[in-house]
């Protein structure tokens, strides 16, 4: 019976652990030093018809983004948006390569903490001359210059000419938090770009956002009409400010606030100001970047997790009350209510703790296998750590000892003379 107790217990504790594992990397927070500073800001652009649930799009459009930009209202903004390259070398032995990136602005670097490996971001003068100048990650660096220190040495972007100045060291934020609003949440996940060049500079060579979002009654949009498109109300682009404080955030809001009903006066908007301004992880919340698969196998697991208590509550109740006579006779020497439930709790907790470790065993064996359901770039994020198995452990005990509980309640009230009477 103790056997049995063991393995349910480890069976449940360990499909809980494991779908927790996956909860924990798929929620966990990407820069924690400095999440509760950094808001995304939006801006309903499209109007009531084009909402969902009235709240306003997920990205801003050119003319949004740069108004906020260039307002300089917060510590720090940066505008971001995904992009793709063909990135060539001046070495014509190295092949031309097809690499991912974002176009965003000077304070992305300092705003988001990304560590240099060799040289350093642009500077928001670059932005404003429009500089061709580039940020490389350290692979590409690898790839391209055989991982020396490349900064002023000169690559081919789309065909164009780009000098370096700076190469990232490792860096691969989970979720990819800062262009996920444009990626979606299918490519949240995902790793992170290898080439980084100024807003700006993308702009004037009529670089695209990955994807956008337009209205539709504002008809079919021409994306060969390079000008119309780009201040059309087409959602491309991802926007963030840094707001150290709460009065900063107030602040922040009411300049959206104020900015919507300018462009309502100028007869742009035709609703009434609808913004919103989301912290990091509100963010994500907002966007609902957990994948589904990852919430509902938790629940899953939870319930399976609580059957399995009912029948170890059962099992221990069965297993304590044939223990009946031994309880009555040490109630009889004298032993108190009190002695038998700290016997029975501490047995609990023992059996607890055995099965904890089967359960530990087990959840790494579904660790091993988490890649058969979910993706990839998902699986290859869960791991077990000392955290993981001390939680594994100590679940299975608090579990074990609640599920005594009730038995436990149940054998101290023996009562010594009648089980005397009935086991001479």
């Amino acid at each position: 019976m103790t056997a049995l107790v063991v393995a349910l217990l480890a069976f449940g504790v360990s499909a809980c652990m494991v779908s927790y594992a996956v909860f924990r990397a798929t929620t966990s927070n990407p820069i924690p030093a400095r999440s509760s500073q950094l808001y995304a800001p939006q801006i309903d652009n499209a109007g009531p018809a084009h909402t969902f649930q009235g709240q306003p799009p997920d990205m801003l459009s050119y003319t949004d983004a740069v108004a906020l930009w260039q307002a300089r209202k917060a510590k720090r903004q940066t505008l971001v948006y995904p992009t793709k390259w063909g990135v060539e070398s001046n070495d014509p032995s190295i092949p031309a390569l097809p690499m991912t990136g974002d176009a965003v602005t000077a304070d992305f670097f300092p705003m988001f903490d990304v560590p240099f490996r060799y040289g350093s971001a642009w500077t928001s003068n670059d932005d404003a001359r429009h500089a061709s100048v580039v940020v490389i990650s350290r692979t590409l660096n690898e790839k391209l210059f055989g991982g020396r220190n490349s900064v002023g040495q000169g690559l081919r972007l789309d065909g164009k000419a780009f000098q370096v100045a700076g190469v990232l060291d490792d860096w691969n934020p989970k979720p990819r938090f800062f262009d996920v609003a444009v990626m979606s949440s299918a490519g949240a996940f995902d790793d992170v770009g290898d080439i980084y060049i100024p807003f700006t500079r993308a702009t004037d060579m009529k670089k695209d956002s990955k994807y956008s979002d337009c209205p539709t009654d504002t008809g079919t949009v021409d994306t060969t009409n390079w000008d119309a498109y780009l201040h059309s109300e087409c959602g491309r682009i991802a926007a963030w400010v840094e707001l150290p404080t709460a009065a900063d955030v107030a602040s922040y809001r009411e300049y959206l606030r104020h900015y919507a009903e300018e462009q309502q006066r100028l007869g742009r908007f035709a609703w009434p100001p609808n913004i919103g301004l989301h912290d990091l992880m509100g963010w994500m919340a907002y966007l609902r970047i957990t994948p589904k698969a990852s919430s509902l196998s938790m629940l899953v697991s939870a319930s399976f997790l609580l059957i399995v208590l009912v029948n170890v509550v059962g099992l221990m109740l069965a297993r304590f009350m044939r223990r009946a006579p031994e309880i009555g006779i040490r109630r009889a020497l004298g032993a108190s209510r009190a002695s038998v439930y700290r016997q029975f709790l501490i047995e609990g907790a023992s059996v607890g703790f055995v099965g904890g470790i089967l359960g530990v065993a087990l959840t790494m064996l579904g660790l091993w296998g988490i890649g058969g359901l979910f993706e990839p770039n998902i699986a290859h994020l869960v791991h077990a750590d000392a955290s993981l198995v001390g939680l594994t452990v100590l679940l299975s005990m608090a579990a074990t000892v609640v599920s005594a509980l009730y038995p436990t309640w149940r054998a101290a009230q023996t009562e010594p003379a009648w089980q005397i009477k009935i086991n001479p």
